[in-house]
């Protein structure tokens, strides 16, 4: 280990006499700590002992370890894209009530497809496929919730990571119940009274169903995530994925009544990737 020491004290004593050769040193340093950060053979102890030599500032050291040792960081990209619903108009029948209505009202829209004036369609769900491994260290879901209000579910499709759990919520002032029968994970199935919240935890990739037994029209849906690279469109039929690696990816777009379609998508050197999917009835 000494020699590697006196091998690493060459390299960051260049004279400093003036501004470029202080450049030179930073470079040269900078070489230092990515090699120390690529070689497994140098313990992070020497990682310390080369960069605080010439006692740099601690935030730049800091800086350096990290990217180091978060592959693909400086590669991250954006897309951003839009689900359209293309195809004969649909017909929306609206669903009779016939219980709770002081709650429910008496007919309930279809919610199965929902698109916007211009034909964009919510709550699809779009995700990549062919994740690179190193990839999936990130996720930045929102604390998955949805709750039963005015007798329906909302949101209608929320994504958990696996391992991840959902509260379900209920708002209305009267009694629901949350009933699941998923291949993957644990089938429930529990009665909800009035301002109850349950949770339920998902440790396996799944497409799961959620019902409530006691007001028939009334259904939601749980994407359990294996990696990050999931999203569901917006009321416009707007979607964004971030800190996507540049690489060739399958995307997936899986909508309730419309099936599942793929589309090829090339991330490059952009920084925000534009696309756009067609969707119809099949």
């Amino acid at each position: 280990m000494a020699g590697q020491e006196g091998e690493i004290e060459r390299v960051i004593q260049p004279p400093m006499k003036n501004t470029r050769t202080r450049a030179n040193f930073w470079t040269n340093e900078g070489a230092c700590v990515l090699l120390i950060c690529m070689r497994s053979s140098i313990k992070i102890r020497e990682f310390g002992f080369c960069c605080a030599r010439r006692a740099k500032p601690f935030f730049l050291i800091v800086f350096v370890a990290l990217w180091c040792l978060t592959p693909g960081l400086s590669r991250a990209e954006t897309i951003k894209g839009n689900i359209r619903y293309v195809g004969a108009p649909i017909e929306k029948k609206k669903t009779p009530v016939t219980i709770d209505q002081y709650i429910c009202g008496k007919e309930k829209e279809p919610e199965d497809l929902l698109l916007s004036a211009s034909n964009g369609i919510r709550n699809a769900v779009v995700s990549l496929q062919n994740i690179p491994p190193g990839a999936k260290r990130d996720w930045n879901f929102p604390a998955a919730k949805m709750d039963q209000k005015q007798c329906s579910f909302n949101p209608r499709v929320v994504i958990v990571p696996v391992g991840g759990t959902v509260e379900f919520l209920n708002s209305d002032r009267l009694l629901h119940n949350v009933r699941s029968t998923g291949k993957e994970n644990p089938p429930f199935n529990r009665a909800q009274p009035h301002a109850r919240s349950i949770s339920f935890a998902f440790k396996q990739p799944e497409l799961l169903r959620v019902d409530c037994d006691l007001h028939s029209w009334m259904g939601g849906w749980v994407i359990v995530a294996d990696h990050p690279f999931y999203a569901v469109t917006n009321e416009q039929g707007e979607f964004i994925l971030e800190n996507v690696p540049r690489g060739k990816y399958t995307m997936q777009v899986w909508q309730e009544s419309l099936g599942n379609v793929t589309q090829e998508v090339v991330v490059g050197d952009k920084g925000i990737t534009t696309v756009s999917v067609a969707m119809g009835k099949k």
